[in-house]
């Protein structure tokens, strides 16, 4: 048997095991190295995007680093940790309890017979039920009761326990009909170009007709739905669907599938279940409460179903194996059905992080959203040491899944000891169904001192002066509307550096607002080439840009990811004007 995996979003250019053929790394044309596991073939990291591709790679014999050999003739270690954490990223624990914490959960032992509605076995909230898929034909029944609006979580383990199931659970009413969640209009018909998608990422939706798309609608294709996240950036690009990055996310409680060139594919618009859209000459799509994987991927192959119930009554929930196998053995799974519990948690990238004197670098912070939990996140860094500032508050906007903070570091800094260190705080702070929760992520670790940057960026105001308010002791503060373009200046300080001064293709402007991206990047990003220190670059905001203030900056590849300091953007409300250049005064 062929085991494959999608791995980059370029070819392959350089490959190495390690001694002991545990590990692979990979390296690609678009300067990403990845760490995976032999033979299963998961990704075990991603290491940071490299300053050149990656042309040669050799393992140490103790299997604890990677060399790499960079077409600018650079070479750098790879390290390869205990248990292949990412390096600079530190998983937050939460602290406080979920808002709906369940404590008094009963365990079940499944009853047979329950394949049929007349025999499902009934079953007290909340409840865990242990069972087994005994055979090709069997489906387990459980009948519960709910309140009309009650938001439960029917979550499998299975996959997860070396079970053989590849689980799937639907909610029914009590004759056995489906329980239907939503109905999906089409209103605009398209299909997949250029090639295929696969069943995992979320970058590179090649579509017909995108031009008639728009940020955050709704895509079906075969059964899949998904939401688009941003335009296609260049000629040889496509959409990106949420999250973002990494794995797709999907919607409905549907599954991530591979899609074939030509397959056809439809932009749809939600309504109530049990809805008549009027007809418009493409399809009606109905989706029941089903799941197969979890939507969101941090289940792997189980199954998680959010179930909101339509009105009081007896429900049922029904498991069985997708591909409709079973066994006598190893075909077990645990069936925990209870009241909802979102919450969320944030990771934090760029810790210990080296800052130079008169710069800044980037910290990242990344949510992973609980069981519907799409809310804001705000993220506060406390007590830097003396000489260092942080561009925070930031905000994970309602929705997306990550926010950036520039750490700057002032010219006459001196290194802050353990103790200033250890003092910094960052916290996460949402509010869930009313309740403010707090969740501690540490330190930002061992803050140190740089060397001096050879490069510094800063954001000016570009030739509109109308957009922008320049304060003397504050940040300028950049101005536009949903459909509009405003232009600002970057400028570089160069400091023994001559080279090219890379800014990023699709990811060139850092923190903004999600619908509000850097536009006019063609194939080669925002840059400034050798010999200049100036670039003008246009921010363009997207109908579905939402009112409100954000703090952005740029960051230069070079020397090791120089930040600037971050200036305002203050997306207004749209107006009604068409055909004309709306003002920008606030």
């Amino acid at each position: 048997a062929v085991d494959s995996r999608f791995a980059h979003e370029s070819p392959i250019n350089a490959f190495s095991l390690s001694a002991d053929g545990k590990l692979l790394l990979t390296a690609a044309i678009d300067r990403t190295a990845k760490l995976w596991s032999v033979p299963e073939l998961v990704e075990l990291h991603a290491y940071p995007t490299q300053p050149d591709v990656v042309a040669a790679l050799w393992p140490d014999a103790a299997g604890r680093e990677f060399i790499a050999g960079r077409m600018n003739g650079s070479l750098d270690k790879l390290a390869v940790l205990d248990s292949h954490p990412r390096p600079d990223v530190e998983l937050a624990t939460a602290k406080s309890a979920p808002v709906a914490s369940v404590t008094n959960l009963v365990e079940l032992a499944e009853q047979e017979p329950n394949s049929q509605p007349g025999e499902a076995q009934a079953i007290q909230l909340p409840a865990e039920i242990k069972g087994a898929i005994n055979g090709a034909d069997d489906r387990d029944l459980y009948r519960f009761q709910a309140r009309a609006g009650e938001e439960l979580t029917l979550a499998i383990n299975a996959a997860r326990s070396g079970s053989k199931l590849d689980s799937r659970v639907e909610v029914l009413f009590p004759d056995g009909r489906p329980v239907e969640q939503v109905v999906l209009q089409a209103v605009r018909d398209s299909w997949f170009t250029f090639r295929g998608k696969d069943s995992d990422t979320s970058d590179d939706f090649r579509l017909q007709n995108w031009t008639e798309m728009e940020l955050n609608e709704y895509l079906y294709a075969n059964g899949e739905v998904v939401r688009l996240w941003l335009y296609p950036r260049g000629p040889d690009s496509g959409f990106k669907v949420y999250p973002g990055e990494g794995k797709r996310q999907t919607e409905f409680s549907t599954t991530a599938l591979t899609h074939a060139l030509n397959e056809p594919a439809y932009i749809v618009q939600p309504h109530p279940a049990g809805s008549e859209p009027v007809p418009n000459g493409l399809p009606v799509f109905r989706l029941n409460y089903e799941n197969d994987d979890d939507p969101s991927h941090q289940w792997g192959a189980d199954s998680l179903l959010l179930f909101t119930a339509p009105r009081d009554g007896e429900y049922l929930a029904r498991v069985s194996d997708v591909r409709g196998f079973g066994g006598e053995t190893n075909y077990h799974y645990a069936l925990t059905v209870r009241p909802r519990q979102p919450d969320f948690a944030v990771s934090v990238g760029g810790k210990n992080p080296k800052v130079s004197p008169g710069s800044g670098r980037e910290i990242t912070f990344a949510a992973t959203r609980i069981e519907g939990y799409e809310g804001p996140i705000r993220i506060d860094v406390e007590n830097l040491p003396a000489g260092f500032t942080s561009s925070a508050p930031v905000e994970i906007e309602a929705g997306q899944r990550s926010a950036i903070a520039v750490l700057h570091a002032y010219r006459e800094v001196i290194a802050p000891d353990q103790a200033a260190d250890e003092a910094v705080r960052v916290i996460a702070t949402a509010v869930i169904g009313g309740r403010e929760v707090r969740h501690e992520l540490g330190s930002l670790g061992d803050i140190q001192l740089a060397a001096p940057p050879k490069v510094t960026l800063a954001i000016l105001p570009g030739s509109d002066p109308s957009a922008v308010r320049e304060n003397s002791d504050q940040p300028a503060e950049f101005f536009i509307r949903p459909g509009q373009t405003i232009s600002a200046l970057v400028r570089a300080t160069r400091s023994d550096f001559e080279g090219r001064i890379e800014m990023g293709t699709a990811d060139a402007g850092r923190n903004l607002p999600h619908g509000v991206f850097v536009d006019n990047i063609g194939l080669n990003g925002l840059l400034i080439v050798e010999g200049h220190t100036e670039r003008e670059f246009f921010i363009t905001a997207s109908p579905v840009a939402q009112p409100g203030r954000r703090k952005f900056h740029l960051r230069a590849t070079a020397d090791d990811g120089q930040a600037s300091l971050p200036v305002i953007l203050e997306v207004l409300p749209a107006t009604a004007a068409t055909g004309r250049r709306a003002s920008l005064e606030p």
